[in-house]
């Protein structure tokens, strides 16, 4: 998995065979700053950008493949004793409103430099049959995550948030709830040439400016109801510079980012997820505590914790869902949840590239 927060790519090896999913292995790849500028800047309309679009796509495939190869070292593994590798590839474009998504990372090259089986492509097939084509993990958290009895609600906070709710006796819904770490990420690298703001430790410095976060509230895309879905075709640092007045000081702008991030999931919960007792934070933002501790303020009625809780690794949640989503595919089972995407049916999601 390598998601919209552009960091690296998260690689995980998964028994399925069992009951519970066993995590056998596991191994992160960081992106160096050269490929996030250029995956970056596919985001916009360029010269000669199909050309670029598919030199990327095939760098991304090389560095897929020397993660798996990295994982299967570290585990003893060997290419034919592997199923299928599940690859979501690297989204440069989310417009279901337009009937398309577009993933790159040549899934075909992945497949000949591993030997191994790959699916990939996941969303296309939702978003043909209506839907947004995302989020697709909330089937996987209803799966390994849902209780019988407790009212759950899963939040993964990466480059977007999106939400899981588990609610007893209630089919699983799901939606993008905003930004989750992408503004914030790229204020940081602009202002203190910094990756991210570990722990929030900047943001914690600045206070919120309530004008501004009115702004950002205003965006039409947070009062759509679900289902729904969005990415840097919208939250991107364009939008954000069109909220700007210009004489806001660097972290009082980023403590008011991570107040939109925990406004728009706390609203989220609020107007959808009625009732939910506990909440489960995966990906990068589960650990930001400054914004951990902003959530459980703005949601007291709610125990708010990271999925390690469940005993789920939060930084890999999301490469064990589309592990499995391969595997869904290879059964020939469909993974999408209509009431989470809006598709009309459900569907066997990925395209398969044989080893």
């Amino acid at each position: 998995m390598s998601g919209t927060s552009l960091d690296g790519i998260d690689a995980v090896l998964v028994d399925f065979s069992i009951a519970n999913p066993k995590l056998l292995g596991k191994f992160f790849l960081p992106f160096d700053d050269a490929l996030k500028l250029a995956v970056l800047d596919l985001h916009k309309p360029a010269y000669n950008e199909l050309h670029q679009t598919q030199l990327i796509g095939n760098q991304l495939a090389r560095l897929y493949a020397q993660a798996v190869n990295s994982l299967l070292a570290a585990t003893g593994y060997l290419p034919e004793q592997i199923r299928a590798t599940g690859c979501h590839g690297q989204t440069i474009r989310h417009c279901p409103e337009h009937g398309y998504t577009l993933q790159i990372g040549n899934a075909a090259l992945l497949a000949e430099l591993t030997g191994i089986t790959v699916v990939s492509d996941f969303r296309s097939r939702d978003i043909a049959a209506g839907g947004q084509g995302a989020p697709l993990v909330p089937a996987f958290h209803d799966k390994l995550l849902r209780h019988a009895e407790i009212h759950r609600v899963i939040v993964n906070i990466g480059g977007i948030s999106n939400l899981t709710n588990l609610a007893p006796g209630v089919n699983t819904s799901g939606f993008d709830c905003g930004p989750g770490n992408l503004l914030m990420d790229a204020w940081c690298m602009q202002h203190l040439g910094k990756s991210y703001d570990a722990n929030g430790a900047w943001a914690a410095t600045g206070k919120v400016l309530p004008e501004l976060l009115d702004r950002m509230l205003s965006e039409p895309f947070f009062a759509l109801p679900p289902p729904k879905s969005s990415g840097r075709d919208l939250f991107n640092m364009a939008w954000l510079h069109n909220k700007l007045q210009g004489d806001e000081s660097s972290e009082d702008v980023q403590a008011t980012l991570l107040e939109l991030t925990c406004r728009t999931i706390a609203d989220a919960i609020r107007e959808q997820c009625n009732g939910v007792r506990e909440i489960y934070l995966c990906g990068g933002g589960a650990h930001n505590q400054t914004l951990r501790s902003r959530l459980a303020v703005l949601l007291p009625n709610c125990t708010v914790q990271t999925t390690n809780a469940l005993g789920v690794d939060s930084d890999f949640l999301e490469a064990i869902a589309f592990a499995w989503l391969a595997q869904q595919n290879l059964h020939g089972i469909p993974a999408n949840l209509p009431l989470v995407t809006g598709a009309r049916h459900s569907r066997i999601l990925g395209a398969v590239y044989p080893a």
